[in-house]
């Protein structure tokens, strides 16, 4: 017996930081308060499938991420499937955020109410992004925050839970990125077999593996200095009081030692590594063999160091409104010989406040078989950190199907509006009715529907819910997509009865009872029987035929379906339906069904099998085509929203229309 593959658990960490020049994936198990990292690989891309933290190149990308999970897995003879990451703070937005909540009398404070509050104060900055934004259409997706604050009562607290109070208070700083930021580096994931099971920001995760929550009394600063952008966190007074980024990094300085040298890419970067040897050898683009002394690469570099010292010695500067106490580098990029006293200098700090990252990192994570204290390894720890510690503020966390949902803030958000996020469409919430089948006999039309779809299965928080209901911080949506009715098919017995005795004839020719029928056959029937061709034909599933459309009723069947709206307001029973309906089994006592939809009275004929009739048979009958759908539809029965698997009754009121802006 082959030995059985052993399945990444539910307590090992995998994380994978995705950066410009390389991905980095680290596995490590929480033991105590520290994670005990267990494997890391590194890759390089082969080509630069990557520009200023963004993923350029998806294939690419994925093609590397698998080849470091790859590796991972044969070190630990284990399959991993569930990946933390992290977006590069590339176009971030950063929002301050504000809420209180006074609650009816003095009470012990639990997470319920600290999420709730949390929660609000987040609402309170996406409102200010949503403000601020010159586009509204561009969607934004939270990618993490941090509460600066928490007042209890007006009192300053480091924590609420388990305090006793009445006014509760919280601030938060909320960092934001463009949809299509996140949704390359979900694209990427699903390409290379894996799921997300956490987000967050690169420098949210620096920072929670460099400077540990006991430091951050002091007004200290990281920059995470990688290839395409530097990422800077600053904290002071116990919390992180705000995110930059700056898109000058590691490749202007090898860009600058490329034009000086005229070498490839790769030489360059080699040449960076080097710059603490005496002599640095190189092949340039002629092939030519050259030498060069480590001191003149040093000066040919430091203009280029230097612009990158002012421009990180900026951002720090307008985010803190000063120069730090401290100063922590770390990325790949923060390894260039004498950078650190650049940056110190810009900041007019005493070089000894500027350090490497990498000593504090014990305090949080160990390993008996790596040295950890380097400080490109600043983001990809502090993802796995940040995860298995649970130090990712998900209180803003929306579960579907038991699983953390994509969530693009722009406003407030609906069960619909997440489903579509989440790779929804209309069918799967609205179903298809089967095709109807319509036949001609003896010059009389005959229309027989389709059996209706199964209706989905949509639960916000164990409960029934309708699709515009709004969803908050915490909620859980259940959903099971619609399963579209099967087409009417009816064959020439069937139609005309077990004992019909005459003979039949189908657009001209004669056929026999066990005919299958098509759509727009014509059917003349003769008192005597006829004599069929020999053999006679193989029953045949009826052809998918466009008609008729399903989207909607043909304006004359719309006609004939719906009463005159200026009748009497209680619909009368029809002496004859317009669409015959297959004969009901004995004893049936399906009757037909009197409802008004969007102001008109309509008629439907009972069902054959006396099923009721739900609201999501009526959403082919609006007249919306909602394989084409753009924008949110208002379902209502008797002036509620209205679930799609509604029952509804006689003399229903039934709203089913778009929304407009002034709806919204």
């Amino acid at each position: 017996m082959p030995e059985e593959v052993k399945v990444q658990d539910a307590d090992l960490v995998f994380a994978l930081d995705i950066g410009t020049r390389s991905i980095i994936g680290v596995v490590g198990r929480v033991s105590g308060e520290r994670l005990h990292v267990l494997a890391i690989e590194k890759e390089e891309h082969g080509r630069r499938a990557m520009l200023d933290g963004q993923i350029e190149d998806i294939d690419q990308v994925a093609k590397v991420a698998r080849e470091v999970t790859d590796r991972l897995e044969q070190r630990l003879g284990c399959v991993l499937k569930r990946v933390c990451v992290a977006a590069a703070g590339r176009a971030l937005r950063t929002e301050r955020g504000h809420f209180s909540l006074e609650l009816p009398q003095v009470s012990r404070i639990e997470s319920d109410l600290i999420s709730h509050l949390e929660s609000g104060a987040v609402s309170d900055a996406e409102s200010r992004l949503s403000d601020s934004q010159e586009s509204p259409q561009r969607r934004f997706y939270l990618v993490g925050y941090t509460v600066s604050s928490y007042l209890l009562d007006r009192y300053p607290l480091i924590t609420l839970k388990g305090h006793n109070g009445q006014q509760l208070e919280a601030d938060v700083v909320a960092t934001f990125l463009p949809s299509e930021v996140v949704e390359s580096l979900y694209t990427v994931m699903e390409a290379a077999g894996l799921e997300v099971a956490s987000l967050t920001l690169e420098p949210i995760a620096a920072l929670n593996a460099v400077i540990p929550a006991d430091l951050r009394l002091l007004n200290l600063v990281l920059c995470d200095i990688g290839a395409g952008t530097s990422d800077i966190a600053v904290c002071r007074d116990g919390s992180v009081v705000g995110y930059t980024m700056a898109t000058t990094a590691g490749d202007e300085i090898t860009e600058e030692l490329m034009r000086r040298y005229l070498i490839p890419f790769q030489t360059a970067e080699r040449m960076k590594m080097e710059l603490d040897t005496q002599t640095i050898t190189y092949r340039d683009v002629l092939g030519l063999e050259q030498s060069v002394p480590s001191a003149e690469v040093r000066e040919a570099l430091l203009g280029a160091a230097k612009s990158l010292s002012k421009e990180i010695a900026q951002r720090v500067v307008d985010i803190n409104g000063a120069p730090p106490s401290a100063m922590f580098l770390a990325g790949g990029g923060s390894k260039l010989l004498g950078l650190k006293q650049l940056v110190a200098q810009a900041l007019e700090m005493d070089e000894k406040r500027v350090a490497l990252a990498g000593n504090n990192y014990e305090m949080s994570a160990f390993s008996e078989e790596y040295e950890l204290n380097d400080p490109e390894f600043a983001t990809p720890l502090g993802i796995a950190v940040s995860a298995g510690l649970g130090l990712i503020s998900d209180s803003y966390r929306i579960m579907l199907n038991d699983q953390p949902a994509k969530l693009f803030r722009s406003g407030t958000l609906t069960v619909l509006d997440l489903l579509m996020m989440n790779g929804y469409n209309s069918a799967d919430l609205v179903g298809r009715t089967g095709k109807s089948l319509s036949v001609t006999v003896d010059g009389q039309r005959m229309t027989f529907r389709g059996q209706s779809a199964t209706p989905c299965v949509l639960r916000l928080n164990g409960q029934e819910a309708a699709p515009s209901a709004l969803v908050y911080a915490g909620d859980c949506i259940e959903f099971i997509p619609a399963v579209q009715g099967d087409s009417a098919a009816r064959t020439v017995r069937e139609l005309l009865g077990m004992d019909f005795p005459g003979g039949v004839l189908v657009n001209g020719k004669p056929v026999g009872m066990e005919y299958v029928l098509s759509s727009g056959d014509q059917i003349v029937t003769t008192e005597e029987p006829l004599e069929t061709p020999e053999p006679e034909p193989e029953p045949l599933e009826p052809p998918e035929l466009e008609e008729p459309e399903e989207s909607g009723e043909p304006a004359e069947e719309a006609a004939e379906w719906a009463a005159d709206e200026e009748e009497a307001p209680e619909l009368p029973e029809p002496a004859v339906s317009a669409v015959q309906e297959s004969p009901a089994p004995a004893g049936n006592r399906s009757r037909p069904l009197y409802v008004y939809l969007n102001g008109s009275a309509l008629i439907l004929p009972g069902k054959p099998d006396g099923a009721p009739y739900y609201l999501m048979d009526l959403l082919d009958r609006s007249g919306i085509d909602f394989e084409t759908l753009n924008c949110p539809v208002e379902l209502l029965v008797n002036g509620e929203a209205g679930a799609f698997s509604q029952e509804l009754k006689n003399n229903d009121q039934v709203i089913i229309r778009r929304q407009t802006l002034l709806d919204r």
